[in-house]
């Protein structure tokens, strides 16, 4: 654990007994890791209630050189100051619990920490946990739910605001905010707006909270999909899909673990495609128009490579990608 000073107003007498009519600030513990939980732990700094502590995985070899490197959110916490940062290696011990319990939290809120709380945490404060979640649920419960929304052809998505409980993202439904995907929009753009949004949806969720106008929804079990973790060997490219499946792929992939295929036996990664419409005009992989762009044959249709980045060199626009050679129409991808 990393301990500063405490931050914010203390809490003011009486406040274990909330009224609507004055009701003081919450003592909130924040568990977060990545970038995405970021702009819902800046929120936190900036609301008028108590952050007393955060709580994020510890620090892991990172880059080439595999230096140790602190999570965006443990990054954050120390820019702020006057922060109580733990960092435990397991969560299913007494250890955690009894380091929190001094803090006498009054709520915890999570924003993709990437561990699933034990009861023993559900249970520290006394309004239990809420979790800040990037899909609408009940649709997309997992580990990578803006991965997959985009994976699966959605149009729109958005984030939930949840009560946590000891299932998977199971927990009754607090509050939502629904967004469009574009049509060309990659995971790393629309993680960026649904980590804004929740920040967002967030405040607004806890001024309810506060208000006693929040109101619960049951998620539905009938509706329920699930977004498993992805590893970076789902990025190959298996040209006898259709072309705006393998967009799908591309966009969802970007920036990791990057969609990909061979050229000539080294790793070529795909950062930015198209599909385009129409009959395949050669076998599944093989190239067949080099203009401005790289057009390959797919199951159905052709998939336009854009930006192409081979393995050992910098990431090319197609067109100068093009001009260092190796692929003409006939090349055989994959």
């Amino acid at each position: 654990m990393r301990l500063c000073a405490a931050r914010g107003r203390k809490a003011e007498p009486g406040s274990q007994n909330l009224s609507q009519d004055a009701v003081p600030p919450f003592r909130i513990v924040f568990f977060g890791t990545p970038e995405f939980a970021v702009p819902s732990l800046q929120a936190l700094l900036a609301s008028s209630d108590q952050l007393v502590g955060v709580v994020c995985q510890p620090d892991k070899p990172a880059g080439r050189g595999q230096h140790l490197t602190e999570p965006p959110v443990k990054r954050a916490a120390l820019a702020a100051g006057a922060l109580a940062i733990f960092q435990p290696t397991k969560l299913r011990t007494p250890d955690l619990a009894a380091q929190l319990r001094p803090l006498a939290p009054d709520l915890i809120v999570v924003a993709a920490y990437g561990k699933i709380l034990p009861r023993a945490l559900l249970e520290l404060p006394r309004h239990g946990c809420i979790n800040v979640h990037a899909s609408l649920l009940p649709k997309y419960r997992g580990a990578a739910p803006i991965q997959w929304a985009i994976l699966q052809g959605e149009t729109h998505t958005g984030v939930t605001i949840m009560q946590m409980n000891e299932g998977m993202d199971s927990g009754e439904i607090l509050l939502q905010r629904e967004t469009a995907i574009g049509s060309a929009e990659t995971y790393g753009e629309l993680q960026t707006r649904l980590a804004h949004l929740g920040a967002e949806a967030l405040t607004s969720a806890l001024a309810q909270i506060h208000a006693g106008t929040l109101r619960r929804a049951s998620q539905l079990e009938a509706a329920v999909t699930l977004a498993p973790m992805l590893d970076k060997h789902d990025g190959r490219i298996d040209w006898h899909q259709p072309a705006a499946q393998l967009a799908c792929r591309v966009r969802a992939f970007n920036p990791w673990p990057s969609a990909f295929t061979a050229l000539a036996g080294k790793r070529l990664k795909i950062h930015r495609a198209r599909a385009q419409a129409g009959a395949a005009a050669a076998l599944p992989g093989t190239v067949t128009a080099t203009d401005d762009a790289i057009a390959v044959a797919t199951g159905e249709g052709t998939l336009r490579l854009d930006e192409l980045q081979l393995e050992g060199r910098k990431r090319l626009p197609a067109g100068e990608f093009l001009r260092g050679g190796g692929v003409k129409v006939g090349t055989v991808l994959g």
